[in-house]
C-alpha cells in the first residue's frame, strides 16, 4: 500500500540529497585529508561502535572528524525525546539545526568563557536532553490509553543490547579529547561499574513484586558516564568516582519510577526517558565538577571564585541555548509545512517503511 503520508515522497528523497551535496562541497573546500587523523582512528572506532550499536539498539523499545560523531550524540539523545511522534522530515530538520546550535553553544563556552574542548563536549548530553525536551514540548501529548509505545521482550532485548554497547565503549568517550586520559578512563569504569550494580539493587526494591524490570536497568546502568563524565578529569579519588556512580543511578531509577508523573504537569512527554537518564544525571555531574573546584582551590579565593564562575557560566548558557532553541526548532517543525503526525497516529512505521508481515494474504 502506497504512504498516505503527501509529504513524505515530495520532501525526504530531495532533502536528503540537498544535504548530501552540501556536505561533498564542505568537504572539497574546507576539509582535506590530515595526516593525523591516523593516529585517531582507534578512539573514532570506539565513538563509532557507541553511535551505530549501541545508541542504534539503544533507542530500540576524527580531529574534526571524531568531534563530529561525538556531536551526533546530542542528536540521538533528542530524538529519544521525540521518538515516535516526529515524521522523518522534521528528525532531519532536527538534527541539522541542532549539530549548527550545539556547536554554536562550544564555540561561546570556548571563546568566551575559556571552557577547556574536553568538558564542553561532555555538555553533549546536558544540550541533547534540554533540546529534545524543549522540542518535545511543543508537539501534542499522546493519548494516555495508547499502548502503542508499549515496551515488548524482544525490544526490551534489543535496547539492553544497546545499553551494553554503550556502556563497554563509554570510558573512550569520555577520555577522548582529555589530557588526563588514564584518569578519566578509570574513573569512568569505576562510576559506570557501581551505577550497574546500583540500578540492579534499586530496581529490586522500588517494584512491587521484587523483581528485575528492564526499564529500570536501562535507565540508570548509563546514568555514572554521564555523570562521571564532567569531572572525571579532576577526580583524585576512586571513591568518588563510585559515590558519584551511586547517586545517577539512584537519581535515573527514581525518574523513571515516576518519569511522566513528574512532567505530565508541564504537559510534556519524554518518550525515551532522556531527561532522568541523560538529563539530571549531566546536570549531577557538572554540579559535582563545581564542588570539586571549591574544594581543591579553597586555599585560593579570588581563583575559586573565578573557576566556579566559569563552570557555572558554562553550565547555564548550554543550558539556557539548548531550551531557547529547542523550544524555537519545536515551533518551527510544527508548521504545517513539515505536516505533522496526527496524535492517533503516534509511534506508527507502516507511513514509511515497508512491513510485509501486513500485507494482505501475508
Amino acid at each position: 500500500m502506497p504512504s498516505s503520508y503527501r509529504n513524505f515522497r515530495n520532501s525526504v528523497p530531495w532533502l536528503i540529497l540537498s544535504l548530501e551535496a552540501v556536505f561533498i562541497a564542505l568537504f572539497y573546500f574546507v576539509f582535506p585529508y590530515d595526516d593525523k587523523l591516523i593516529k585517531a582512528y582507534p578512539a573514532f572506532q570506539d565513538v563509532n561502535h557507541m553511535m551505530i550499536f549501541g545508541f542504534g539498539f539503544f533507542l530500540m523499545f576524527l580531529k574534526r572528524l571524531i568531534e563530529a560523531a561525538m556531536s551526533l550524540t546530542a542528536v540521538v539523545i533528542s530524538t529519544g525525546a521525540v521518538l515516535g511522534k516526529a515524521n522523518p522530515v522534521q528528525l532531519i530538520l532536527m538534527t541539522v539545526l541542532e549539530l549548527i546550535v550545539f556547536h554554536m553553544s562550544r564555540w561561546m563556552n570556548n571563546t568566551f568563557l575559556r571552557v577547556t574542548d574536553s568538558i564542553s563536549m561532555m555538555h553533549v548530553h546536558l544540550f541533547g536532553a534540554y533540546f529534545g525536551l524543549a522540542i518535545s514540548s511543543c508537539f501534542p501529548e499522546p493519548s494516555p490509553r495508547t499502548d502503542k509505545n508499549a515496551r515488548t521482550p524482544k525490544s526490551d532485548l534489543l535496547s539492553m543490547l544497546g545499553t551494553l554497547f554503550l556502556w563497554v565503549f563509554w570510558p573512550s568517550f569520555n577520555s577522548i579529547l582529555s589530557d588526563k586520559k588514564w584518569r578519566v578512563i578509570y574513573n569512568t569504569y569505576f562510576g559506570l561499574a557501581v551505577s550497574a550494580v546500583t540500578a540492579f539493587a534499586l530496581s529490586v526494591l522500588t517494584t512491587k513484586d521484587g523483581k528485575f524490570r528492564m526499564t529500570h536497568i536501562h535507565s540508570a546502568v548509563l546514568a555514572g558516564g554521564v555523570a562521571v563524565g564532567y569531572a572525571a578529569h579532576s577526580i583524585e579519588h576512586p571513591w568518588i568516582a563510585m559515590a558519584l556512580g551511586l547517586l545517577a543511578s539512584v537519581i535515573a531509577i527514581l525518574g523513571s519510577y515516576c518519569s511522566q508523573r513528574c512532567l505530565n504537569p508541564l504537559k510534556l512527554h519524554d518518550t525515551s526517558g532522556v531527561h532522568f537518564t541523560f538529563g539530571m544525571p549531566a546536570v549531577l555531574g557538572a554540579l559535582t565538577q563545581v564542588i570539586l573546584l571549591i574544594i581543591t582551590n579553597w586555599n585560593n579565593l579570588p581563583s575559586m571564585g573565578y573557576l566556579v564562575m566559569i563552570q557555572v557560566g558554562a553550565f547555564c548558557l548550554t543550558i539556557s541555548v539548548a531550551l531557547i532553541t529547542g523550544l524555537i526548532a519545536g515551533l518551527i517543525l510544527n508548521l504545517r509545512l513539515f505536516k505533522s503526525i496526527p496524535v492517533s497516529k503516534y509511534f506508527e512505521d507502516q507511513f514509511y517503511w515497508e512491513f510485509p508481515h501486513l500485507a494482505v494474504g501475508f
